[in-house]
């Protein structure tokens, strides 16, 4: 059974909250819509209305995303829309499922360099669409791109010997760690010149651990502070982690 924990997506907008929405998507999601091929060719497909909402959300974040929006960067009326797409919320589940679309191939090494390469590809995902940030984990959105990127994670944890829950486990925890980091590095710019202003503020006097751990951790990465660094040391102390767990059973065994 799919763990609908790792993929979740409801979204702070009225359609998605809709209980018949999930089915309607699915629908959608699998291009399993019942569309005829009898009368005129459609102007539009699905895809290209997916991708112009994605180009609006890149541009502008998700907030504003409206089906109207949309409509405007495809040169279209705005309820034409609704005969490709119900809703925004069956059309904020194409975006998702789109947006984690990739080869999902494995390739070479060792089950870490796999689960790093995967977590490196989130990662990226991450910058290159931020909006997916700024969905609320609550409804399953398990389309074709979703179930084919949760089978890409577990076959790289596949065999080392984990069971099948702890796989999951693993999948989750550094999909969490992922999108915890990202948020944070995209938080990071515009708390820069806070940061600024906060310094003087700050003393060696009054915080002195603050003071000693923030010259440190800047030192290194030549930064106040390194998101990109923060994601990789926590990515390699939960490996580590992982990678001492299967270790152990080796050794008993």
């Amino acid at each position: 059974m799919i763990r609908e924990s790792v993929y979740r997506t409801e979204y702070l907008m009225p359609e998605a909250r809709d209980n018949h929405a999930a089915p309607r998507s699915i629908e959608l999601l699998w291009r399993n819509h019942g569309s005829s091929t009898r009368g005129p060719r459609p102007r539009l497909d699905l895809d290209q209305i997916v991708r112009a909402a994605m180009n609006v959300a890149d541009d502008e974040g998700l907030e504003p995303l409206s089906m109207r929006k949309v409509a405007e960067k495809l040169g279209v009326g705005t309820m034409s829309l609704y005969t490709y797409v119900p809703g925004k919320g069956e059309l904020l589940d194409l975006m998702f499922d789109q947006a984690v679309a990739g080869a999902n191939e494995l390739g070479e090494g060792t089950w870490r360099e796999r689960v790093e390469r995967i977590a490196h590809e989130n990662w990226w995902r991450c910058h290159r669409h931020p909006w997916l940030l700024e969905i609320t984990p609550t409804r399953p959105v398990m389309g074709p791109n979703v179930v084919a990127r949760y089978e890409h994670e577990l076959a790289a944890l596949d065999g080392i010997g984990l069971t099948d829950q702890e796989m999951d486990a693993v999948v989750s925890l550094v999909a969490g760690h992922v999108e915890r980091a990202a948020r944070t590095a995209l938080r990071s710019a515009r708390m820069a010149a806070g940061a600024a202003a906060l310094e003087p503020r700050v003393t060696a006097g009054q915080f002195p651990t603050v003071v000693r751990v923030g010259a440190a951790a800047g030192e290194e990465p030549n930064e106040a502070y390194a998101p990109e660094h923060s994601f990789e040391f926590g990515l390699s102390c939960i490996l580590d982690g992982v990678a001492a767990l299967v270790q152990g059973r080796s050794s008993v065994g």
